[in-house]
C-alpha cells in the first residue's frame, strides 16, 4: 500500500509549528504569572494606586479610565471613533486619563502592551496607542506581532531610539502586564473596552459607538 509522504511531512511540520507556538506562549505567560518577584520594571508613568495603569495628566480632573486589549476589534473601533477627541482631552489636560492595557486575548496582546509601555517611556504613548490599532491583525494571535513587528510599528511613528528597541527586545515590561490584569480583575473589569469616568462606567451600548454621545458623556462627567 502506498504512503503519502508529502502529507506525512506536512502533518509533522504542522505539529512542530504548533509545539513551538505553545512553547512561546508558555514562556510569555510564565513571565506574566510570576508575580512573586518584586524585582521587575514598571514604566515611569504607571501608578500603582491607579491599578498599575499608564497615567497621562496625573494632576488633572476628572479621571477617565480606559481598559483595552490591543487585539480587541471593539477596542480598535472605539479608538477610531473616539480616539481623536480623547487625545484632544489629553493634549489640553482636561482630564487625568489612565490606560490599562489588558492581555485577555493572548501572547500578542502582551507583546503589544509591553511595546506601548516602552513608547510611554519615550513620551510617545498616544502615537503608539493609535499605531497599534491601525496595525491590528485581522485575526487574534496570528503571528503578525511577533519578531520585529513592534519595532516596525514604532518606526512608523518616528520611534527609533536604541532605548526603545532594547525595551521591546528585552520584554522589559512583560511582568508589569500581569499587575495590570490583577488590578483590573479587582476592579471588576470583564470586557474590553471599558471606559469609566470617576469610577462610573459609560454605557457601551449607547456611548461608545457615537462620538457625539461619547463627548456628551465626558462633558457630563466633568470634562470641560
Amino acid at each position: 500500500m502506498a504512503t503519502n509522504n508529502s502529507g506525512d511531512k506536512g502533518t509533522r511540520n504542522l505539529v512542530i509549528a504548533m509545539v513551538a507556538f505553545i512553547v512561546v506562549v508558555g514562556v510569555i505567560f510564565s513571565l506574566v504569572s510570576n508575580r512573586s518577584n518584586s524585582n521587575y520594571a514598571v514604566p515611569a508613568t504607571v501608578s500603582e494606586a491607579d491599578g498599575y495603569g499608564i497615567v497621562l495628566n496625573p494632576t488633572s480632573t476628572p479621571k477617565i479610565d480606559v481598559y483595552l486589549d490591543y487585539q480587541c476589534p471593539a477596542c480598535r473601533a472605539f479608538e477610531l471613533i473616539n480616539g481623536e477627541y480623547l487625545n484632544e482631552v489629553i493634549a489640553q489636560k482636561k482630564a487625568k486619563v489612565v490606560f490599562h492595557p489588558l492581555t485577555f486575548i493572548g501572547p500578542e496582546s502582551i507583546i503589544a502592551a509591553n511595546a506601548v509601555a516602552c513608547a510611554a517611556d519615550e513620551n510617545k504613548f498616544v502615537d503608539m496607542n493609535l499605531a497599534l490599532y491601525k496595525n491590528q491583525a485581522s485575526s487574534e494571535n496570528s503571528g503578525k506581532w511577533q519578531g520585529d513587528a513592534m519595532l516596525a510599528v514604532g518606526d512608523s511613528i518616528g520611534l527609533r531610539s536604541d532605548s526603545f528597541k532594547k525595551c521591546v527586545a528585552d520584554g522589559k515590561y512583560v511582568k508589569w502586564t500581569g499587575n495590570v490584569s490583577v488590578a483590573s480583575g479587582k476592579a471588576n473589569i470583564n470586557s474590553t473596552p471599558t471606559i469609566r469616568i470617576d469610577g462610573k462606567d459609560l454605557d457601551r451600548n449607547t456611548e461608545y459607538g457615537d462620538p457625539v454621545k461619547f463627548k456628551a458623556a465626558l462633558t457630563a462627567g466633568g470634562v470641560k
